[in-house]
This record gives C-alpha cells, structure tokens and sequence, in this order.
C-alpha cells in the first residue's frame, strides 16, 4: 500500500487534526478535498470524508489506532475501494482489512458508493426464493431479487429464520453475504460455526463488525456486504445478502452525525437517515446480465435486512422507514 508520503507527494495538499470527537476528526487544510473521498493520516491509520465546510473537514476514523492533534493528513484522490474474489468464501472478514489502494490481477477492486443499476437493467421478478420455512413459502411467497424486511422484537428468532433461509439457498448454489452489523464475536462464531457444520462455506461469505470497532466501519459495513453481491450478480450469479441488523447500523450513524454536529430530528436521527438505507437496499433487484447462467440472461440481488422492533411497535422510526 502506497505511503503518507507518496500520496503527499501526488495531491500536493497537506492538513494537521485540529480536534477530535471520538470517531469523527476534524482537520484544516485539503482545500481539494471531496465527499467520500479516503484520507490517510501520517502514522498510517485510515479515514473518509464525511463532510467540508469552509474552514475545515470532517473525516470518519476506519481504524482505532491513535490519532492525536496536530498529526498531518493526506488526501488519497481516491473514494473507498474493496478487494473482492472467490477467495472470500467461507471466511470472516472486516470491512478495514478489505479496504485497498492497489490494483492486483487477481483480485477485482470495486468502489463501495456505487450507483443502482437504471431501469433499463432491471427485469420483473418471476422465480422463486425458497426459505426453506414451510409456513412463509407457502403464506407468503417471495421471489429471487425481492427486498423483505425481516421484523421482530428480541429473541423472537429472527436470526434462525435467515440461518435457515441461506441453509436453502447455499445448498441451492446461490451466493450468500452475511453482514454481521455490531454483533457480539460470540453471535459471529456461532453463525461461522454453522455455516462449517452444514458443509456450506464455499457458498457463504461473512463481514462482520464488532460494537467495539470505531463506528465509521460499523457503519460501512453493510456498503461493503452490498458491493460484494454486486461483484458476483455481475459475474452471473444469484445473490442473497442479509443485513443483521440495520436498526443497529441507524443508532451507529446517529452517533457519528450527532458527533458531528448534524441538526438532530425524530429521535435524535439526523435528517437523512432515510436515504441512508433506501440507497443501500435500492441496489437489490432482478438484473439484466449479459452471460447470466442459463437462458434468462439475468441475476439477482435478494435481500433480506433485519429491523428490531420494541415491543411490538411496528412504528419505529427505522422500522417504518425500512418498510418503505
């Protein structure tokens, strides 16, 4: 990976941390600075921009090393990038070790901001999606690129009915992504632990992030889950990604907009939480793929998100912008 000095030396712009508020760094400097673009800090440590005004920039900390005042940042002159291959089955990864300024022959790189495929490329739905659940295959049908919002209170085995619909699916051949949102290592292990017990990690890949990663990550992840099943739906491929679950990822966003001083609304969420996940969940869908498998000449993106409800009350805020 290119250095803090190379990339200096490629922008030509230099800034120094002026004041830190947990995740959120703000820095002067970077006149040239752009939205999502990827700064580096001089003891190598990893940031995006979030925001700029006309005095400073707003960056969001990707790692937890120590970043004090005054140390000098860099742009990169790049937005953030993945590295994506078959060599992601059946592992456990985090979005930061999956960021990457390189570009190697083997593995693809995919920026995570990518836009949804137009109208033009989309297709009707008119296959089916086994969940392998007897009650909601037979009450409520679903189709191969579908968006279902999966909802309940806690402990209302939630996370067991998508265990059982990636079983179906991977045994099925279908790419499944996993994006583990917050979740405790013990819930990732034990979601790993099935996956390897039901001899289907050649079909599943995992991102998981931990409550305590820096929260910039956390909320990464399900951007990053999302660009993986778009790398394989164009090489093909049915996907199904599940994203568990986006009600932690909207209370995570919340604390980095509040950190950064956005106009709080409706329970303290900034004002555009909504786009926050309509852009995310806008990129499923039933797609025309030029060399799709079989004669349809099309792939899909099926996806699942999980919503937390609070005793039953479906009025949530995330909850009923998630329905949506």
């Amino acid at each position: 990976m290119d250095t803090f000095e190379q990339f200096l030396n490629t922008t030509g712009e230099i800034g120094f941390v002026k004041r830190i508020s947990s995740s959120i760094i703000f820095c002067d400097g970077l006149p040239g600075a752009k939205l999502s673009e990827v700064v580096v800090f001089e003891n190598g440590e990893v940031g995006q921009v979030f925001s700029t005004d006309r005095n400073l920039v707003e960056i969001i900390v990707l790692s937890k090393g120590y970043i004090k005042v005054g140390t000098k940042v860099a742009r990169t002159g790049q937005t953030l990038k993945i590295n994506i291959g078959s060599h992601l089955f059946g592992s456990v990864m985090s979005p930061k070790d999956m960021i990457t300024f390189e570009k190697t022959n083997e593995i693809e790189n995919r920026i995570i901001e990518s836009e949804p495929p137009g109208i033009d490329r989309r297709k009707n739905i008119n296959r089916s999606f086994e969940t392998g659940v007897a009650i909601v295959d037979l009450m409520l049908p679903l189709g191969m690129g579908q968006r279902e919002l999966v909802i309940g209170d806690r402990k209302t085995n939630k996370t067991q009915f998508i265990l059982q619909s990636i079983l179906t699916q991977a045994q099925k051949g279908t790419v499944c992504v996993y994006a583990a949102i917050a979740k405790k290592r013990t819930d990732v292990i034990l979601f790993n632990k099935f996956v390897k017990d039901k001899n289907i990690a050649d079909k599943i890949i995992t991102i998981a992030s931990y409550p305590d990663d820096p929260s910039g990550l956390i909320y990464l992840t399900p951007y990053v889950a999302m660009t993986i099943a778009e790398y394989f739906r164009d090489k093909g491929q049915d996907v199904y990604v599940t994203f568990d679950d986006l009600t932690a990822h909207a209370k995570y966003y919340r604390e980095i907009s509040l950190l950064a001083g956005r106009f709080p609304g409706r329970n303290s969420y900034p004002g555009d939480i909504f786009y926050l996940h309509s852009r995310l969940l806008e990129r499923a869908g039933n797609f025309i793929i030029q060399g799709a498998k079989g004669m349809t000449g099309e792939a899909s993106i099926t996806c699942m998100p999980i919503a937390e409800m609070v005793m039953g009350d479906f009025s949530g805020y995330i909850q009923t912008n998630l329905m949506a």
